[in-house]
């Protein structure tokens, strides 16, 4: 069983791969036989390249239809890529650009066009770039979000909801992206703290001399005033009840308004309303039916509608204006001010609310089967702190703003007739539209020519949370034979910030449409930061390209550096260390199988072996317990560290150690193949983690055929186990180990042999474990003794008393043992501070807060043992 003498990832992994995909391990069909285990992948924009959040995002799902395949189910990982109206748009635009071609000089068709070849040259990448992290996805199913079937499935939808009515059209307060131009919903606005000012502008009342003073960060607004409101019960402004005040440079009179609203304890007590350009004016101008003027053009320049600064870019204009007041007289002071500014999530320009006209859906009503599943656990959210964020939404939802301003996309099916707000009909097709338009008004005239349809298209949204139902095309066909089998699907992966924008919206279509929840368990994982705690990303520079790790540490190196640290929900700190410590990993495995495959054998007994394979068997089965647990509570990190501890703790540091040969000896048969089996167990648990270097070392263990890979092997089961054996060995152990750090402290020579002596009431524990302490702890011969024998040092483990001679240099010795006490007292100081801590241990990953207080425990009995050491010097 020759092995070569160093792995190599990269040639193994693109074999494997390779592999796997020619016998189609990795698609999936409706199997009575079996159960089904399906995983939809959130699909990335099409625009997208593999960042360190896809890495971790898609190595869980791989883990979790990896271990669903090998535990005899159906797996079905469905991928996928969204349309991104706005980004892909945007990489459209800039393309054409590049091309000297302005895209208010060609044609709607002309765009698309250009589109689809953007597309279809960028658009796969980062579907071909997750082959390279070892994502075992059907391929078959891949699918985008304007394939012909989901398409329709999108139209159809939103026909239906539109007579149900759901969906309607009407003039609203938005949020407006001039750089996309293109409005964007409540969820797509990130608020940011900045520094601005705040301009003090005074308004001449009409008729008199007086003035009043308004306060506001956006002078530029003061074009589109429309009132100034003021409280009723505020006695300072009593006596201009019923007045009008005239607005800076336009002399427009405006009506002084009065509403309880306004907070008197608030500035000047006094409110400019621009009910075309503010959320809450929009709402005063509604209820006092104020004037709308519209200052704004699409792209964030004035409009004619502000009769001053035309064409100007509002930021610009700020500047300007501020200046004209103050030199107008206008302007009684500005100071520095902060405040919360919203900007868009996709192109992070700055939010201006503008009143249009654009496609809503209802969302109280068709939204509380989905608020319900959660809240009643029947969709588990993992962890489950994030329940209460998910009622907080969907107990105070808004309507949908659905409606883009976008060519790229799909196009709202609404075609108009007339002029008139309300001339037009919703239809799946032109022929179907005419139909309706003249069943609706009576006109025969009407044509296919002259009907026009919506120029928007769809928010992104609205076509993605059909997703788990429409991969399927479980909307064109609702009883087709896949939706049937794979719906509701099992584990959906993602991040918590789109927990409302695409979650939410899947749970609601899917009880609309199937009657049923889509997916049962809900992993969200956390935000992938420096150890900084900066969010990775490629504008501050601190996000490795993930495809330059794997050549560096190889796919399965990176896929455990990603799991080592990073709970659900929790933000993982990466550190680049964790891929080494993965590849180490990796390397760990490696070397272990080149010790076994090593060893000649022979055909006779060894008890002592047979005592650590029967050790062995029992620890196996207790981890793979505890693992089981832990993949049950969506426990990545826990579960892999457990199979991570296993494996090089156990296995190979304790188990290996054991039972392997002096240099040059054979081992007993049994044994060998005892450990075979061992390793090929672990294998398997581990293969969801690390799938190539099992798959290889798989068939390094045995002649297999090309059908017979660890990907499709049966998922080890746990039998029973000892928990009073497994914690004799512990006790083993611990001695062997308190046995070589003795030997340390004393500076005893690496392969010097030494007498034992053992103080004890438990002799029948030594009597049946000796073998082991010798050989483990080099021990010559063991002795009980019922008090310490002269020229020994002593150290207790549990309640027993261990003696080892003390003739190797104890004087000089003395002073080293009493530096690391010195040393190790300061290092518990240390960790003690940091568990004090109550953020750090509240913050921490669970597994690093584990790992301290290990450290304090061991540094704890080290100072015991030191202190014991020191006492018979």
């Amino acid at each position: 069983m020759a092995i070569s003498k160093t792995y190599n990832p990269t040639q193994v992994e693109d074999k494997w791969y390779k592999h796997w995909m020619e016998q189609d391990f990795f698609s999936a069909k409706p199997n009575p036989e079996k159960e089904p285990f399906c995983i939809v992948i959130p699909p990335p924009n099409v625009t997208g390249v593999l960042h360190m959040g896809h890495m971790l995002n898609n190595t869980i799902q791989d883990v979790l239809v990896r271990k669903a395949r090998m535990e005899g189910k159906e797996a079905c990982w469905v991928p996928g890529t969204d349309h991104a109206s706005i980004a892909t748009e945007a990489k459209v635009v800039n393309m054409l650009k590049e091309k000297g071609i302005d895209k208010n000089t060609i044609s709607r068709e002309e765009f698309m066009k250009h589109a689809w070849e953007w597309k279809e040259k960028y658009g796969g990448i980062i579907l071909e770039q997750l082959k390279k992290l070892g994502a075992s996805c059907d391929w078959n199913r891949t699918t985008f979000t304007m394939d012909e079937h989901y398409s329709e499935s999108v139209l159809k939808v939103f026909v239906d909801l539109y007579n149900k009515g759901y969906i309607y059209r009407g003039y609203r307060m938005v949020n407006w992206d001039p750089q996309a131009k293109t409005a964007v919903s409540d969820e797509e606005v990130i608020y940011k703290e900045v520094n601005s000012k705040l301009y003090h502008v005074q308004y001449s009342i009409e008729g008199s001399e007086e003035k009043v003073i308004i306060a506001t960060t956006r002078p530029e607004t003061i074009l589109g005033d429309t009132a100034i409101c003021i409280n009723p019960n505020d006695d300072r402004y009593k006596h201009l009840h019923g007045k009008r005040a005239l607005v800076p440079f336009v002399n427009r009179s405006i009506p002084i308004i009065l509403d309880e609203y306004v907070d008197m304890e608030f500035g000047t007590g006094c409110l400019k309303v621009t009910p075309a350009h503010d959320l809450n004016d929009y709402e005063l101008g509604k209820k006092h039916n104020l004037e709308f003027i519209d200052i704004l053009n699409d792209d964030g320049t004035l409009s004619k509608a502000a009769q001053k600064y035309i064409g100007e870019d509002r930021f610009v204009v700020r500047k300007k204006i501020a200046k004209d007041l103050k030199a107008e007289g206008f302007l009684v002071k500005e100071e520095d001010y902060k405040n919360k500014v919203g900007c868009s999530e996709r192109t992070d320009a700055v939010i201006e609310p503008k009143v249009s006209i654009q496609w809503f859906m209802k969302m109280q009503d068709i939204s509380k089967p989905a608020l319900k599943a959660v809240m009643e656990d029947d969709v588990q959210l993992h962890p489950a702190k994030f329940k209460n964020t998910y009622r907080h939404w969907m107990e105070n939802v808004q309507d949908w703003c659905i409606s883009r301003q976008l060519w790229w996309g799909h196009r709202i099916p609404a075609y108009f007739y007339g002029e008139g707000v309300e001339d037009y009909v919703v239809a799946l097709n032109a022929d179907e539209a005419v139909k309706l338009a003249i069943e609706k008004t009576g006109d025969q005239s009407i044509t296919e020519a002259s009907l026009r349809q919506d120029e928007d298209v769809l928010d992104t949204w609205a076509s993605s949370w059909l997703w788990p139902i429409a991969v399927f095309d479980g909307i064109n066909k609702p009883d087709n034979e896949d939706v049937n089998y794979f719906y509701p699907t099992n584990d959906l992966v993602t991040a918590p910030e789109i927990l409302f924008f695409w979650v939410a919206r899947m749970i609601i279509a899917g009880y609309e449409y199937k009657g049923d929840l889509p997916f049962k368990n809900v992993y969200l994982t956390g935000i992938v930061r420096d150890k900084q705690r900066r969010k990775m990303s490629k504008s501050l520079g601190n996000s490795p390209d993930p495809l330059d790790l794997i050549k560096l540490y190889g796919a399965d190196g990176v896929r455990t550096g990603m799991l080592f640290s990073s709970p659900a929900g929790n933000d993982l700190l990466f550190d680049e260390k964790l891929c080494e410590q993965g590849r180490n990993f990796t390397n760990k495995l490696w070397n272990s199988y080149r010790l076994i495959s090593g060893w000649e054998t022979v055909n006779e007994e060894n008890e002592i072996n047979n005592l650590a394979v029967k050790w062995f068997e029992e620890k196996f089965n207790e981890q793979l317990v505890s693992i089981e647990d832990h993949f049950s509570k969506y426990r990545m990190s826990d579960a892999l560290m457990g199979i991570y501890k296993l494996i090089w703790d156990d296995f190979c540091s304790w188990y290996l150690e054991m039972i392997k040969p002096a240099y040059g000896d054979p081992i007993d048969k049994t044994t060998f193949e005892a450990t075979i089996s061992f390793f090929e167990r672990l294998l398997k648990v581990l293969h969801p983690f690390m799938p190539f270097i099992t798959e290889e070392l798989w068939h390094e263990v045995g002649e297999r055929g090309e059908k017979e890979c660890i990907i499709i092997e049966e998922w080890p089961k746990a039998a029973k186990f000892s928990d009073e054996f497994i914690a004799e060995v512990e006790n083993l152990k611990e001695v062997v180990t308190a046995l070589r750090n003795a030997r340390n402290s004393n500076k005893v020579p690496v392969k010097e042999l030494i007498t034992l002596h053992i103080k004890t009431q438990e002799a029948g524990f030594y009597d049946k474990y000796e073998g082991f302490i010798k050989k483990l702890a080099l021990i010559s011969e063991v002795n009980k003794v019922a008090d310490q024998p002269e020229d020994t040092v002593s150290f207790v483990v549990k309640a027993d008393e261990l003696f080892i001679t003390n003739e190797f240099d104890a004087g000089g010795n003395k002073e080293d043992l009493e530096k690391e006490l010195e040393y190790m007292k300061g290092f518990l100081m240390s960790v003690e501070k940091k568990l004090s801590n109550e953020r750090f241990v509240n913050n921490a990953p669970e597994q690093v807060v584990a790992n301290e207080k290990k450290k304090r425990d061991d540094a704890a009995a080290k100072i015991k043992a030191l202190e014991q050491s020191l006492t018979t010097l």
